[in-house]
C-alpha cells in the first residue's frame, strides 16, 4: 500500500495486563519481557504503575522492574502515576513519559479511583505542575466511549475534559475504550473531532476486546487520523467493571492486520510473537490472542497426499 502512514503500536501488557493477574508476576520475568519487547520495535512500553502497594500488590515492585529493565534507545518507557507521592517515585527512576487516568463519566471514577472527577482534574495539575517539563505528560480518559453504569457518554463532554487536559499542559491524550463498549462509527467520529481540533496533541486509541469490536475500532480511529493505538500483548488485561471482559487489543494480532494491510509499523511481527509465546508460562494460563496459535496469514501448509495426486492427474490428462 503506498503513501500509508508510520503507526506507533504502544504495549501496556506488562502494567494493564499483570496488575490484574490472579497471581503475582516474578520482577524478573517482567523485566525480561519487558527487555524482550523493547527489541521488537515497539515505540512505547507502559512498564508499571507507581501506585499503593496495597492497592496493586502486582505492581509493588515498580521501582525495581524500572531500575533494572534495559533502556534501548527509540523506545520511550511509560509508567502510571495516581498521585504526586507516585510521580516523585517515577521521576526518580529517570521514566520517560508519565500517564495520568481518570474517567469520562462521574460514576466510573469514583467506583475506580473514589474521587469526583474535579477532584482528579485538581490531582492532574497538580501532577503536571510538580513534573515541570521533566517528562512527556500523557492523559488517559477512561471510558471515553461509553460507562458500564451510566451508559452513554456525550461526545461534547468527552471533548471538554480534553480541552481541560491541554490548558493544563498535557502533551497526548488516550481515549480509553475501558469496557469494550465502543462502536466504529462513534470512534471514528470522536477521533476525527479530536484530530481537528487539537493537531498538536499526541492521540492514543486505546480499545478493549470485550464485545469482539477492538479491531474494528482500531480501523475506526486510523481511518480518523490516529496513528499511536495501545495493545497489550496476548490480549491480556481488562477492567475489573466490565463483567465477562476478554482483555485488551492484542498486540501481535493488531500488528499482524496492520501489516497484512500494508502499514508500516516499525514492529517486527517474528519477534513479537516470540514474546507472546512465552506469556502462557509467565502467567500460569491460555491468553485470548489468536494469531500466535493459528499463525500468520503468510503461512503455508504442504498440501494432502490424495490432493496433490489428484491435481497431477489432472495435469497430466491436459
Amino acid at each position: 500500500m503506498s503513501n500509508t502512514p508510520r503507526l506507533y503500536i504502544q504495549e501496556v501488557s506488562v502494567r494493564d495486563g499483570f496488575q490484574i493477574e490472579p497471581q503475582f508476576v516474578p520482577t524478573e520475568h517482567k523485566v525480561a519481557l519487558i527487555n524482550a519487547l523493547s527489541r521488537t520495535g515497539l515505540s512505547k512500553i507502559e512498564v508499571t504503575s507507581f501506585t499503593s502497594p496495597k492497592a496493586i500488590p502486582n505492581l509493588a515492585d515498580a521501582e525495581a522492574v524500572m531500575q533494572q529493565i534495559d533502556r534501548v534507545p527509540g523506545v520511550t518507557y511509560a509508567v502510571l502515576v495516581p498521585n504526586v507521592r507516585g510521580c516523585e517515585r517515577a521521576l526518580s527512576c529517570g521514566v520517560d513519559e508519565i500517564n495520568v487516568f481518570m474517567s469520562a463519566s462521574r460514576s466510573h471514577n469514583m467506583a475506580n479511583l473514589r474521587m469526583l472527577p474535579e477532584q482528579s482534574l485538581a490531582q492532574f495539575e497538580s501532577i503536571v505542575e510538580h513534573v515541570d517539563g521533566r517528562a512527556f505528560m500523557n492523559a488517559s480518559l477512561s471510558t471515553a466511549f461509553g460507562c458500564p453504569f451510566e451508559g452513554e457518554v456525550a461526545a461534547e463532554h468527552v471533548l471538554d475534559l480534553i480541552e481541560k487536559f491541554v490548558a493544563m499542559g498535557m502533551q497526548g491524550v488516550s481515549l480509553c475504550d475501558t469496557t469494550g463498549m465502543a462502536n466504529p462509527r462513534q470512534v471514528e467520529e470522536l477521533c476525527a473531532e479530536a484530530l481537528r481540533r487539537w493537531p498538536h496533541i499526541a492521540f492514543t486509541a486505546h480499545f478493549h476486546n470485550t464485545r469482539g469490536m477492538g479491531l474494528a475500532n482500531v480501523l475506526a480511529a486510523l481511518r480518523a487520523g490516529v496513528r499511536h493505538f495501545d495493545a497489550s500483548l496476548g490480549g491480556l488485561g481488562g477492567c475489573p467493571f466490565a463483567p465477562g471482559a476478554s482483555g485488551n487489543v492484542c498486540t501481535e494480532d493488531m500488528v499482524h492486520m496492520l501489516h497484512a494491510m500494508g502499514y508500516e509499523t516499525g514492529v517486527d511481527l517474528p519477534l513479537l510473537l516470540q514474546a507472546a509465546q512465552t506469556l502462557p508460562d509467565i502467567v500460569g494460563h491460555d491468553i485470548p490472542g489468536q494469531v500466535v496459535k493459528a499463525g500468520p496469514w503468510t503461512r503455508r501448509y504442504p498440501l494432502p497426499d490424495s490432493a496433490r495426486a489428484a491435481l497431477e492427474a489432472t495435469q497430466d490428462s491436459v
